[in-house]
């Protein structure tokens, strides 16, 4: 389940990336969003990248009532919480950071607060991506609900690919494998940004 807004100019906002996400899988997977129902737009798919159906989905109602999609297509697929990946934004995060976790609180995030409500539990898996935070002058509503510009666009782009990666992963192989593949991935990427840039200083 991708976290997002229904309707054309939510599109391109930030607070749309899980939307992002589910929108690539689902041309990887060659199907579309054309089921209707659950409060949800949906694809259903027989055979996943682990071999086992999967659900490909976005609600159609607004993120602070994700979890109104997110009960209706578990319980009619008979899908246990652990079973349910939820895709959202993140604001704790460097724009194009990835973190999955397989349980845990909402973050602040409102999406994982009506889905962790309507599942009655924290106990589904979950994969952020960041978007960085709003500049001080700026409305966290308002820099969600924004575009980002061209750079934060390219890095937010590159992320959405490993995500598709992540979660293609975790069907496949489940939430640890997962976890430990694009986690430390991204922490590798920032521990070598940090080593070029101390060994460019030490050059000037």
């Amino acid at each position: 389940m991708g976290i997002g807004n229904p309707g054309r100019q939510y599109e391109r906002t930030r607070h749309n990336v899980g939307f992002w996400v589910v929108d690539r899988l689902c041309e990887r997977a060659g199907v579309e969003l054309r089921k209707k129902g659950f409060e949800a737009r949906y694809a259903y798919v027989s055979s996943g990248p682990g071999g086992e159906p999967a659900c490909f989905a976005e609600p159609q109602t607004y993120v602070n009532l994700t979890g109104e999609a997110v009960r209706g297509l578990a319980d009619f697929y008979k899908v246990a919480p652990e079973g349910v990946l939820v895709v959202c934004d993140d604001l704790n995060l460097p724009v194009g950071k990835l973190r999955i976790r397989r349980d845990g609180s909402s973050g602040g995030h409102k999406g994982l607060d009506s889905v962790i409500r309507a599942l009655g539990t924290n106990a589904f898996p979950r994969l952020r991506i960041g978007i960085g935070q709003a500049p001080p002058f700026m409305d966290s509503a308002d820099y969600v609900l924004a575009p980002p510009a061209k750079e934060e666009r390219e890095a937010l782009d590159e992320a959405v690919k490993r995500a598709v990666e992540a979660v293609e992963m975790w069907l496949a192989d489940g939430v640890e494998r997962a976890m430990a593949r694009y986690n430390a991935k991204d922490a590798k990427d920032a521990k070598d940004a940090k080593d070029a840039k101390t060994d460019t200083e030490a050059k000037e």
